[in-house]
Parts: structure tokens; C-alpha cells; sequence
């Protein structure tokens, strides 16, 4: 399979291709299950590969596809990296993406534009399996900007309505400003090793003096695009409002795809980062702060899938921290086991919705947990992993990063992440008890429809819910008797590249302090559960009152810390301001003006000719007679 790597490309391509085209003879059914297929089959040969990969001893491969540009000494060619890294990366994302198609099938049934949906989906998943199998950072650009494009057309999907257009539209400008900064890295590094092939980068970077500061510079450049596909502060406001999308696309974008790039990138291009410290602490601590701002806003939203947008935001932040403090495959590890949870409590919000027509606010649910049982039960499934529930997938990957952030000696970071998953473990089970719990506050015309979804739906569910369980286990740490598999299988991509002295070393704490520390994080854990148990459950006027003692915090933290609303007084309205300055006293009287002007010029002198045209063959042919004798009299006088 190794050497038929393209394929895993290819399948997705050939299902936007066919649904572009011809979809509308298949119908939906029959678009549909093209597009699932064809990622399916992406998946098996993903699957496939990875296994390839495990019995190679040196699990580093490379397959060039063909030459794309040649200029100069500037040479770019299409060739697949296949390594531990992209392998656990492709099975993700192509094992997710499945899921989430077979989910839309029944999900998107009625949409009038189903087909083009399918074959947006295909394209997404074409995309970031370029973004991760590229071995040219060129052509991981491609498919960086690829994702960018697909969450454009996949969120504003529904463009009648004005907030989904809107949403689609800042998702695309704030990701082109994360985007530059990548584009500016990957000229510098071309400009400081003359080329963007990952190999020849990062084993020059081991070798070849750098003047001070370019690794940093580099580094950070890289990390600007990060934190604008990874929603991280200051360009994370795009993610909430992409909400706007249809709910497998917000599953797609949270789990398998898009927001994921920016860590992965990170860990890819861990080289450049461990020669700089300076860029390490930036990515550590965006990542931690995001992680706690973010966590702090989805206390008080009411929106469910606002919630979990919040949620993702924070989580990722926990993945920036991992890689920030040189932990990348704790990074990755985080990355593995969200995208199965995260995928699960989208899709089991929009069971939600399909059983409440549309409906999200979660002020107006209740007593669902009978109604909708199997979305009831493989939501707490995905609720439990992420909070850190001994046992489950986000248990063992979220305790690695608290544990590589305190073994570095990051105790102020350590303390804010601990904090944070007692904040996750609140909100998302505040979700829990609100939605599922109590009573029933659903309106009584909707009530009397309430419904489980089919089988289409809840199958993928079910699924994801296995792996929100089991995916944790790659990664068991050696106190709780594993080997943490995961950490050494990636070992084949992130460590051979990496100079031993550009890697601080992890401090050796004592098993009883790893001990401890996992102690004290189930404890935050259970406490965060337990928390909103009594708060929305036992004591359900606390909340209530609780926001009225708080005031005017509360309502700054609801209304998101009022951080869209800074971004428009600042930049956007300014920017508009100058646009209409440029637009009424430039564009019109200088621009058009002067094109006008030239227009003017050439109208008046075609008029000031014009009388030469009289269309009399003897008028011309005394011309030319004038013409002549003028030449002829010319040529006498030279």
C-alpha cells in the first residue's frame, strides 16, 4: 500500500469530481453514499498503510508523485511523506471524516442542495489529507489554504441566511491573516535553506549556523498561521460563529479537519521550534491562556453548539500547550482521542436538534435522557472523556500534557490547565444535566414530535462512542502499567529530526509526584462533575442567582469578554471607513477619472480623423499621392 499512498488521496478527489458532475443523475441516496464510500475506502487505505508502516524498521518513506515548479533554483516537487506522524494523521482524519458522512447522509436528507454538500465534504477531506501526507511545505500550503476554502463553502452553506454568510465570510479573512504570516515563514525558510522540503528543512536546521533570532522568526511566522486555523487568541472569534454551518460540518471542522492543522503543523515542524525557545514559551502559553479564556466563556453560553465551539477552542489550547513544552506527542496524543469525542458531542447535538426541530437554545430542553436514549448515552460517553474520566479516551491524553507541562518546570501553566479541566468538566456536564435532566421545558407542539434519529445517524454515534472509550489506551502511562505506545511509535517522526541539544530535557519527577498529580486531576475532574450536578440538578436556582451576584462580570463573560465588539470598533469599522474614503474620493474621481479621461482622448482624436474617412476612392488615392511626393521630396532633401 505504501506504494499506492496516492490512493488515499485520490478517492476523495474522484468523489468531488463525480458529484460535481454528475451527481445530479445519482440522486441523494446515491450522492450520498458516493461520497461516504469513496472516504471509506480513503480510510481502509489509510488504515493499511499505518499498518505497513508498523512493520518497517525504518518507518520514515517518501513517495514522489511529480514536478510542479521548477524555476530556477527554486524546485517544488509533489512527493507524499509517510511517516509515523502523517500515518496516525491520515487514519483520523479519513476514519472520522467517514463517520461524519454516513452521519450526514440521514442528517442532510432534506436539503435541497445535498449533492453539492457531499461533494464540498469530499473536498474538505481531499484537503487536509494533502495538509497532512505532503512532504513539500509548499504543498501542504495547498491543502492548508484548501481547508480554508472548504470551511468558506461549508459554513456558509445555508447563504440565504444573512448570519451564515456572515459567519463563512470572517471565518475566510481571519484565517487569510493567520495564513500570511505562514506564507512569510515559508519564504523566510526558503530564503534561509534554500528549500521547502520538510526532510532537506529540518535536517539542515540541524546542522547550519543560524543568525540569531531567525529560528524564532521563523518559528513564530509559522505559528501566526497556527493560531489562525487553530483558533487560538487573538484570531479565534472566527469559530464560534461557524457554528452557523450544518452540524456534520461543525463536527468535521472540530474533530477531523481544519482546526487540527495548526497543531499538527506545529509538531511537523518541531525542529524549527526546539531551536527556539523563545517561540516554545509563545506556543505554551497561547495555548494554555486560550485554554482557560476559552473555557471561561462556555460556562455561560446558552447556545449548545456554542458551547462546544468554546469547548474546542479550549481544548486545542491544551494540544499548543502540549507541543509548547516539547511534549508533541502528548500534543498529537490530545489531538487523537478529541477528534472521537468531539466528533460524538456534535453529532449528538444536532440529534438534538433533529429531535427539537433546530431547536438549540439549552434553556428550552429538558427530560430528554428517556426521549432520545442513545443519544443521551453516547453524548455522557463523549461529556465523561472529555471532562477526564478515569478510564476514557480524554483521561489519559489530558493527564499527559498536565504532566509534561509540570515536569518542565511550567508550574503557572500546569496550574491554569489543572484549573481548566475542572471548568471542562463543569460546562460540558452542564450540558448534560440541562439538556437530558430535570423537566421537560421543550415547547409543547414540538414535545409531542420528540424523536430518536435513525439509525443512519446513530450508528456513527455508537461508533465514536467505542473509540471515545478505547482510544485512550495507545497512551497508557507507565505508572497506571502501560507503555505509552503512542509516545514511541511517533518517536519515528518526532525525535529522529530533533538535535539532542535543542530539546531541554524533561525534569524526572518522582512516580509518587505522577502519582499525585494524576491523583489531584481526577479529583478536579469528579469535583467539576459533581459541581454541576448540584448546581443543575439538586439546586436548580443557583445559577440564577449565582449570575446576579456576579453582575456586571457575569455579563462581560457572557457576552464573550466583548472581544468581537473590541475587533469592530479597532479594525473593522477603521478598515471600512478607509475602504469608503478610497472607494467615493479615489476610486471615482481619480481611478475612473483618469481611465475615463484616456477614454476621452481617444474618442476626441478617432472624431478629429474622422474627416479623413470620406470614403471617395479618388480622396485616397490623391493621399497617397501627397504621401509620396512628400517621401520622395524627404528622401531629396537628406
Amino acid at each position: 500500500m505504501l506504494n499506492y499512498a496516492w490512493l488515499v488521496l485520490i478517492f476523495p478527489l474522484v468523489g468531488v469530481i463525480i458529484n460535481a458532475f454528475f451527481g445530479r443523475y445519482l440522486g441523494k441516496r446515491g450522492a450520498g453514499i458516493l461520497a461516504s464510500a469513496m472516504v471509506g475506502l480513503s480510510f481502509i487505505g489509510a488504515v493499511w498503510m499505518f499498518a505497513e508502516l508498523l512493520g518497517l524498521e525504518d518507518r520514515v518513506v517518501t513517495r514522489p508523485l511529480f514536478d510542479w515548479i521548477s524555476v530556477g533554483d527554486f524546485n517544488v516537487q509533489v512527493k507524499l511523506l509517510i511517516d509515523p506522524l502523517s500515518s496516525v494523521m491520515a487514519v483520523v482524519v479519513s476514519g472520522v471524516s467517514f463517520l461524519i458522512h454516513i452521519y450526514s447522509i440521514g442528517y442532510m436528507a432534506h436539503d435541497e442542495r445535498f449533492v453539492r454538500f457531499f461533494a464540498y465534504l469530499n473536498l474538505f477531506v481531499f484537503a487536509m489529507l494533502t495538509l497532512v501526507l505532503a512532504e513539500n511545505l509548499l504543498v501542504t500550503y495547498v491543502g492548508w489554504e484548501g481547508v480554508g476554502l472548504c470551511s468558506y463553502l461549508l459554513i456558509g452553506f445555508w447563504f440565504e441566511r444573512k448570519a451564515a454568510a456572515d459567519a463563512g465570510k470572517k471565518a475566510f479573512l481571519v484565517n487569510r491573516v493567520g495564513d500570511v504570516g505562514f506564507a512569510l515563514g515559508l519564504m523566510l525558510m526558503f530564503v534561509t535553506f534554500g528549500s521547502l522540503s520538510m526532510s532537506q528543512v529540518l535536517e539542515q536546521a540541524m546542522v547550519v549556523r543560524l543568525m540569531p533570532g531567525v529560528a524564532t522568526a521563523i518559528a513564530l511566522l509559522l505559528f501566526v498561521g497556527a493560531v489562525g486555523k487553530s483558533a487560538q487568541i487573538p484570531l479565534y472569534v472566527w469559530l464560534p460563529d461557524a457554528m452557523e454551518g450544518p452540524t456534520p460540518v461543525s463536527a468535521l471542522i472540530h474533530a477531523a479537519t481544519m482546526v487540527t492543522a495548526g497543531v499538527y503543523m506545529v509538531a511537523r515542524t518541531h525542529t524549527l521550534f526546539a531551536l527556539s525557545p523563545t517561540a516554545l514559551t509563545w506556543v505554551a502559553a497561547i495555548g494554555g491562556i486560550t485554554a482557560f479564556f476559552a473555557a471561561t466563556i462556555a460556562l455561560t453560553q446558552h447556545d449548545l453548539k456554542r458551547v462546544l465551539a468554546y469547548s474546542t477552542i479550549s481544548q486545542l489550547g491544551y494540544m499548543f500547550l502540549g507541543v509548547g513544552v516539547g511534549a508533541y506527542a502528548a500534543g498529537i496524543f490530545h489531538l487523537t482521542t478529541h477528534a472521537f469525542f468531539k466528533a460524538l458531542l456534535f453529532l449528538g447535538a444536532g440529534s438534538v436538534m433533529h429531535a427539537l426541530a433546530g431547536e438549540l437554545d439549552i434553556r428550552k430542553m429538558g427530560g430528554l435522557r428517556n426521549k432520545i436514549p442513545v443519544t443521551f448515552w453516547t453524548f455522557l460517553i463523549a461529556a465523561l472523556a472529555i471532562a477526564g474520566f478515569p478510564g476514557l479516551a480524554g483521561f489519559f491524553s489530558k493527564d499527559e500534557i498536565l504532566w509534561q507541562t509540570f515536569a518542565n518546570g511550567k508550574t503557572l501553566l500546569w496550574a491554569l490547565a489543572l484549573l481548566t479541566a475542572g471548568l471542562t468538566a463543569f460546562y460540558i456536564f452542564r450540558l448534560v444535566f440541562t439538556v437530558f435532566y430535570g423537566e421537560s421545558r421543550v415547547d409543547k407542539k414540538v414535545a409531542a414530535h420528540v424523536h430518536e434519529s435513525p439509525k443512519v445517524m446513530t450508528v456513527p454515534m455508537a461508533f465514536l462512542a467505542l473509540f471515545s472509550v478505547i482510544a485512550g489506551y495507545i497512551g497508557v502511562p507507565k505508572i497506571l502499567g502501560g507503555g505509552n505506545w503512542i509516545e514511541h511509535y511517533l518517536d519515528g517522526s518526532l525525535g529522529w529530526h530533533t538535535p539532542e541539544a535543542a530539546i531541554a530535557e524533561t525534569a524526572h519527577a518522582s512516580a509518587g509526584t505522577e502519582w499525585a498529580l494524576l491523583i489531584l486531576s481526577v479529583i478536579v475532574a469528579l469535583a467539576g462533575i459533581g459541581l454541576a450536578y448540584v448546581v443543575y440538578v439538586r439546586r436548580t436556582d443557583l445559577p440564577t442567582r449565582v449570575a446576579k451576584s456576579l453582575g456586571g462580570l457575569y455579563t462581560f463573560v457572557y457576552n464573550k469578554y466583548k472581544v468581537d465588539e473590541f475587533y469592530m470598533a479597532v479594525i473593522v469599522k477603521p478598515l471600512r471607513a478607509v475602504g469608503k474614503f478610497f472607494a467615493e474620493s479615489v476610486d471615482g474621481p481619480v481611478v475612473d477619472g483618469i481611465a475615463e479621461g484616456i477614454a476621452a482622448l481617444v474618442a476626441l482624436i478617432g472624431r478629429g480623423l474622422q474627416v479623413l474617412q470620406t470614403g471617395l476612392a479618388r480622396n485616397y488615392a490623391l493621399g497617397i499621392l501627397v504621401g509620396a511626393v512628400l517621401l520622395l521630396a524627404y528622401a531629396l532633401v537628406r
